[in-house]
């Protein structure tokens, strides 16, 4: 088999093809690719031609698929797309530091004097609230490093490595924007009642969103693989993204705990973004369980925030 390897601009990238055999596997390819460009598997990303004009995604190549599989099963030339993704890091590289920043910077305003470098010169006392903060603050991040070692199974196994510079601006930047209104020697604590109702509240979902993440865990093999299956069980039984719900109102939880401009405008910028995924992966799953064929059908759901979404 004859495998001519394009850019999305139609340059031959290695010159007269490359030969495999016909029971060649991708994983076969991408390590003939390497061994010519020099380029890792991990940094190929192979794809189908597209009818020009189609709006067609197009198909990405598994690396654990036969390269006949591709064809349409008597063609013994096959044309691939080929795109550098360019340098990467696993994910679990990209999740720690982004996770690490806030995680160490939030105890820095708590513990040092910091506020003097703004120009603060009185006595800094430490209300209840703060210090609750804090710990609730650490034991959230210090869960989400401790998933991405022993909970999260991924279904790729790296990001591009410009994705850790753009994640710990952003995790870092509102970590420090936060920990810097929260602890400041100025903040006005709530009530006790509400800074209670809103640590306890929580609590809870913080302790649920880990179960969510068990739940997803399950549905992959330990090689990561598995493809798209339905949730069950638990919230999972009435919103599609559990995850992201309990990721949310944990957050609320910590605001109404709180009570800071810039803990609501993290919080709003993090459902934005949770929302346009849980969007994205309501419409994939409905799409892929139509009922049709022998496949489910998708069950009625919330897509993130009951009664709303």
């Amino acid at each position: 088999m004859k495998v001519t390897l394009v850019s999305r601009s139609g340059k031959e990238i290695v010159k007269g093809g490359i030969e495999l055999t016909d029971s060649a596997t991708v994983a076969d390819l991408q390590r003939e690719i390497q061994k010519r460009t020099k380029k890792s598997p991990d940094r190929q990303r192979l794809t189908l031609p597209v009818p020009s004009g189609s709006r067609e995604r197009p198909v990405v190549l598994n690396s654990k698929k036969s390269l006949k599989e591709y064809t349409d099963g008597n063609s013994r030339t096959l044309t691939i797309i080929f795109k550098d993704l360019g340098p990467q890091v696993s994910y679990r590289t990209l999740f720690f530091f982004e996770y690490l920043g806030p995680l160490v910077l939030y105890p820095v305003f708590y513990y040092f004097p910091v506020y003097q470098f703004f120009g603060y010169k009185g006595e800094r006392v430490i209300r209840p609230v703060q210090t609750y903060a804090m710990y609730y603050w650490c034991f959230h991040y210090a869960k989400r490093i401790f998933e991405t070692f022993f909970i999260h199974r991924f279904s790729h196994a790296t990001s591009p490595l410009s994705n850790v510079f753009r994640n710990c601006a952003y995790y870092w930047t509102f970590g420090s924007y936060i920990a810097y209104y929260v602890n400041h020697p100025l903040y006005t604590p709530v009530s006790d009642l509400q800074m209670k109702i809103g640590f306890g509240f929580g609590i809870v979902m913080q302790i649920s969103n880990l179960y969510c993440h068990i739940i997803l865990r399950n549905l992959r093999k330990p090689e990561g693989d598995g493809g798209y299956q339905i949730p069950r069980g638990f919230l999972f039984n009435i919103v599609t993204c559990a995850n992201y719900t309990t990721e949310i109102y944990q957050w609320l939880g910590f605001n109404i705990a709180t009570q800071t401009v810039a803990g609501y405008i993290f919080l709003l910028v993090a459902a934005f973004i949770m929302s346009n995924w849980a969007f994205a992966k309501h419409r994939r799953l409905k799409k892929l369980f139509d009922g049709k064929d022998g496949r489910p059908k998708y069950p009625r759901r919330w897509i993130i925030l009951p009664p709303f979404l």
